[in-house]
């Protein structure tokens, strides 16, 4: 019964399925369009960080990293360490709803900055995210829709990776280098075994995402995993998230259709800087996610759109489910008003957006 009350109370679901059924006066939707390989691997990916989370992983990372930073600022770079590499195999979504409130309750303790601190780890979780192809829902789409090899995935995501580094790095020197007492390590444990097996399925997933092998294996083997450790780990997965992807496809499915819409879309995607700029655009207004799925078929161009899809989930509050989820851990947890972190968040997003943007257009010009 929570699963089904915790679906139906998702709102991102219910505005995409507004959004469907109003599609749905305009075409129906074509069964070719589904995505089920994409589904698959979602639906595996969510399995395996709920097995994750129940071994408490990330807390144990975050623990030790954080027991022995002597002020803020060095705080911050081992969360933005954290959150990079959690963001790489995690995905941004769960590095932000394990690592803010984290975060937050030491800060609260010890009187250290928030505003500058959340909204770098926020951001970093999602660069982060944007090195491996599992690393975000769009990422596993773009990798599975264009059939990039796990070789090219990587020549195109390093470089954007050590580039982001170095923005982020530049950033946290902003935060106030404040004493930070020893903080003690909770006294959590992860699991060896089970570790390992979660480590196996890990490995199966990401060759169900390059096509490898069937995405369903590795999901099938998470699944059966996850209700051999414990089967309360399956009530906890993200199912909106799938059937958000489903309505997504829908949506898309339909309004392709259009003679109108897909002939104006066909015409904006004809090079690939036309494709990155407008996957960074669309991406303010309805979220990265369904941007490249809307995108993704009018234009071969997967660098392109894979750059602006990822550096698209900074700027807004929308362009990123990150970023929303960023902002609701904040106004849960945070000292300062939702309104001035709001001001704060959104401001080093923008910075980010122009300058992290003008390193992808840079790159894509080096390469493409």
């Amino acid at each position: 019964m929570a699963v089904w009350k915790r679906i139906a109370s998702d709102r991102v679901l219910q505005i995409t399925t507004v959004i469907a059924g109003l599609s749905l006066l305009l075409a129906r939707p074509r069964l070719a369009d589904i995505h089920f390989a994409t589904l698959w691997s979602v639906l595996g990916m969510l399995t395996l960080i709920q097995i994750f989370e129940y071994l408490h992983v990330l807390d144990v990372a975050a623990y030790h990293l954080t027991s022995h930073a002597p002020d803020a600022r060095r705080l911050t770079w081992m969360f933005m360490l954290l959150a990079f590499g959690s963001g790489m195999f995690l995905t941004n979504d769960i590095t932000v709803l394990t690592l803010v409130p984290l975060y937050l309750r030491i800060a609260r303790k010890h009187q250290l900055p928030q505003i500058l601190p959340v909204s770098l780890i926020g951001m970093t979780a999602n660069l982060g995210s944007a090195v491996t192809p599992f690393g975000n829902p769009h990422n596993i789409f773009l990798v599975s829709h264009f059939t990039v090899a796990p070789s090219t995935f990587f020549r195109w995501s390093l470089p954007l990776a050590v580039c982001s580094i170095l923005f982020l790095f530049a950033l946290s020197f902003f935060v106030e280098p404040r004493p930070v007492p020893t903080i003690s390590i909770a006294n959590v444990q992860i699991a060896p075994r089970p570790f390992i097996v979660a480590l196996g399925v890990a490995l199966l997933i990401f060759l169900g995402v390059f096509k490898i092998i069937p995405p369903y294996v590795g999901t099938c083997v998470a699944i059966i995993v996850a209700l051999g450790v414990a089967p309360r780990i399956m009530a906890n997965v993200d199912y909106a998230l799938v059937l958000t992807f489903v309505l997504f496809f829908v949506v898309v499915s339909n309004i392709s259709q259009v003679s109108v819409i897909s002939d104006t879309l066909k015409a904006l995607e004809g090079d690939h800087l036309s494709v990155y700029f407008s996957a960074l655009g669309v991406s303010q207004f309805i979220s990265n996610v369904p941007a490249t799925i809307l995108l993704a078929r009018f234009t071969g161009h997967a660098q392109a759109l894979i750059y602006g899809a990822n550096l698209g989930g900074l700027g807004s509050l929308v362009a990123s489910m990150a970023n929303l989820l960023t902002f609701k851990q904040y106004c849960a947890e945070g000292s300062a008003s939702p309104r001035r972190f709001f001001a704060g968040f959104a401001a080093l997003n923008g910075i980010g957006l122009v300058v992290m943007g003008a390193v992808g257009w840079f790159l894509l010009t080096l390469t493409a």
